[in-house]
């Protein structure tokens, strides 16, 4: 019979211990009798043992079912994965978690019978099979002939039936027994092919036949060349090359005897290729002069109007010039991108530097900085690429090989012509201080005390930086902070909060090096020191829109000049608030420059694509030469720039073309000879040319 504790449905484990406990305790209350030492083995047997620390639960919590549902998900797989979302810039979770779990895994070998492979290899199987048993049987019919031919004629018995019956010899019988019990050679097992190891299985390609490509061209323009060569330019040759070759043994012999055994090998493939680097530079020479003579025929005509060639018709206009287009430079590379910056070479006049990126803030790409020399006009003598566009650029004046630029990025950087690669040999960076916002302009300035090269840049995030070259190092220090007067607002935590101001544009004072102009996106110039960095010396409200432009003049120390988006240039005195000189030009101004022979001429581009020259001693009121030199209309003009010592301008556009003008003669008058005196020339003519204008402006401005 069993206790009453099995009777207890069987619904949990816990339920059913607790019930077993309850039932034999009350057997035990019923019988009297307690289970202890007195009870005999049957009964202790199966006496439930009930621990201390067990509950004592109702009928209901015994009654209570539990149900657990068990899930294929894995209790370990992590549910929190958070990742980085490049599409929307934050860091989202992941909903889809991977809840397989590998506990064994195994690679077999094992190919079904019904599968195709399991076929193949069946019937195979049976090929070889069937050629084995074959070959066995023909070796025994060969044996067993071969034994008859050998043997003596067999013997005729007679059988019960009367039948006679051929008997071998007892030779011939032997010989047969000892065949049929040699086990034949098994054949050799075919090596299956492993179809998961393509290295195994053999590829066979069909390669095309090569066929000759040919182009067609058209021969280039020729020019017969001739040069005599006498006896001492090929001593001369000679000389040179004897002395080199001294210099190396001189190196040689300098070096220790423990050095020179342990370079020796280098010391080999250095003058290897030292000779190497000799022959192509004499080559690349040698094909550059080639192919600026190429060019100098193909444009000869151009060259000879840019040397000799000067507009008669001057001299019946009145007070009027032109200005003849001569060449164009243009690159395939930089073709979409706008000419953001022109600046010429201070040692090499016919050498200028282009910069090429874009204004129009939604279509930022990248940058290019190009120099082209007058020489060559088809191709640039040196090409550099960047990631961010070139804004603006500036050629040392002392190391004509350094150029420092300015990035749409806020970074600026130092390119280096002698060094061929095309990458900057010093870049800013976010840890040395890099501007926020686009670079308008950058100015080299003399070194510092220690003799360190040092330039300045101005960007809209109102920060005038000083940056220097210190080991290798460009090191920043903010000169000047832009701050808007009168936008000063207080925070109730008691804090203020100034308006930056955006810089556009800044020039040095060419005598008064602590002095510079700054002109800001609000239309305002500032007159700033080096030294004064909290404070303006002077704020001048100069136009409505932004400041494109300001520049000193080469010769008066208190004349400058600005130009804005609001059609306008001004000629400014910098000890009076308001301009000299306003003209309005009909469209945005992109650039001026001064002319470097006379303090009275400038030059101005606006965004109709036009070139407007003005020369105050002519006339005061507007330009004596207004011409559209763009070669579609729809082109801007954005930049122009003055050759030192040719009377040329180049002008850049939105496309990326430079084009090279000419100033006809009424565009460059100097003062007449007259007979008897000398001509006065010089910085003291200019500046005493301009102050007898200024004096009659002044003059009327105090009378009204």
């Amino acid at each position: 019979m069993l206790p009453a504790s099995a009777k207890a449905p069987h619904k949990q484990s816990r339920k059913q211990s607790i019930s077993i406990g309850r039932g034999t305790r009350k057997r035990d209350e019923d019988s009297g009798t307690e289970v202890g030492e007195g009870t005999d083995e049957w009964a202790q047997s199966k006496a439930t043992v009930r621990p201390p620390d067990q509950l004592e639960l109702t009928d209901a919590e015994l009654k209570e079912e539990f149900t657990r549902i068990l899930t294929a998900n894995n209790p370990h797989a992590p549910q929190n994965i958070i990742r980085y979302s490049f599409k929307e810039g934050t860091y989202k979770p992941i909903g889809f978690v991977n809840q397989l779990a590998v506990h064994y895994t195994q690679v077999g070998n094992l190919i079904p019978k019904d599968s195709d492979e399991g076929r193949r290899q069946h019937y195979r199987d049976e090929l070889v099979a069937v050629s084995y048993q074959g070959s066995q049987e023909s070796a025994k019919v060969i044996s067993e002939t071969e034994n008859l031919e050998e043997d003596e004629e067999p013997k005729e018995l007679e059988t019960e039936s009367g039948s006679q019956t051929d008997v071998p010899a007892a030779g011939a019988a032997e010989k047969v027994t000892e065949e049929e019990l040699m086990t034949p050679k098994q054949p050799k097992e075919r090596k299956l092919t492993n179809q998961f190891n393509f290295s195994e299985r053999a590829s066979q390609t069909f390669n095309n036949p090569l066929r000759d490509r040919e182009c067609q061209m058209e021969p280039p323009p020729r020019t017969n060349f001739s040069a005599t060569a006498n006896q001492w330019e090929i001593y001369d040759a000679y000389v040179e090359e004897l002395e080199k070759q001294e210099k190396t043994k001189e190196k040689e012999k300098a070096k220790t005897p423990v050095a020179k055994k342990s370079g020796k090998m280098a010391m080999r493939k250095l003058t290897s290729m030292e000779s190497q680097t000799d022959d192509i530079i004499k080559v690349s020479q040698a094909a550059k002069i080639v192919e600026r003579m190429v060019n100098q025929n193909t444009y000869d005509d151009v060259a000879q109007d840019f040397k000799y060639y000067e507009d008669a018709a001057d001299e019946y206009r009145d007070q009027v010039g032109t200005l003849l287009p001569l060449w164009k430079f243009q690159n395939d590379k930089a073709k979409r991108l706008s000419v953001t910056a022109l600046c010429w070479n201070p040692k090499y006049r016919d050498l200028f530097a282009v910069g090429h990126g874009s204004y129009d803030f939604m279509k930022q790409s990248r940058g290019m900085l190009l120099l082209y020399s007058m020489k060559n006009p088809s191709f640039p003598e040196y090409m550099f690429s960047s990631d961010s566009g070139i804004m603006c650029l500036d050629i040392h004046v002392d190391h004509p090989y350094l150029v420092a630029v300015g990035h749409y990025d806020g970074n600026v950087a130092i390119y280096n012509l002698k060094k061929p690669h095309s990458q900057p040999s010093f870049r800013s960076s976010a840890k040395s201080g890099k501007h926020s916002d686009p670079v308008w302009q950058v100015k080299w300035q003399k070194d510092d005390m220690d003799q360190n090269l040092n330039f300045f840049s101005v960007s809209s995030d109102g920060r005038i930086v000083s940056w220097t070259l210190v080991k290798s190092e460009l090191v920043h220090v903010d000169v000047i902070k832009l701050k808007v007067e009168g936008s000063t607002t207080e925070v109730p935590e008691g804090l203020q909060l100034h308006t930056v101001g955006c810089g556009t544009a800044f020039d040095f004072h060419k005598e008064i090096d602590y002095m510079f102009l700054v002109g800001t996106e609000e239309g305002k110039i500032y007159k700033c020191s080096k030294s004064y960095s909290s404070q303006f010396l002077d704020t001048y409200d100069a136009h409505n829109m932004a400041v494109d432009a300001v520049s000193w003049n080469p010769y008066h120390t208190k004349v400058f000049m600005s130009c804005s988006s609001d059609w306008t240039v001004k000629i400014w005195d910098h000890t009076i608030k308001t301009p000299m000189f306003i003209y309005d030009l009909n469209s945005a101004v992109g650039d001026v420059a001064w002319a470097p022979y006379s303090s009275t001429v400038f030059a101005a581009v606006t965004t109709d694509g036009k070139a407007h020259v003005f020369d105050l001693a002519i006339n005061k009121y507007e330009a004596i030469c207004n011409q559209p030199v763009a070669a579609k209309k729809k082109n801007k003009i954005t930049h122009v720039q003055f050759n030192p010592i040719h009377p040329i301008i180049i002008v850049g556009d939105d496309r990326g073309h430079i084009i090279c003008l000419k100033l006809s003669p009424n565009l460059r008058k100097m003062p007449k000879e007259k007979k008897g005196q000398e001509v006065q020339k010089g910085p003291a003519v200019e500046i005493a040319k301009l102050d007898k204008l200024l004096n009659l402006v002044r003059e009327v401005k105090i009378k009204t």
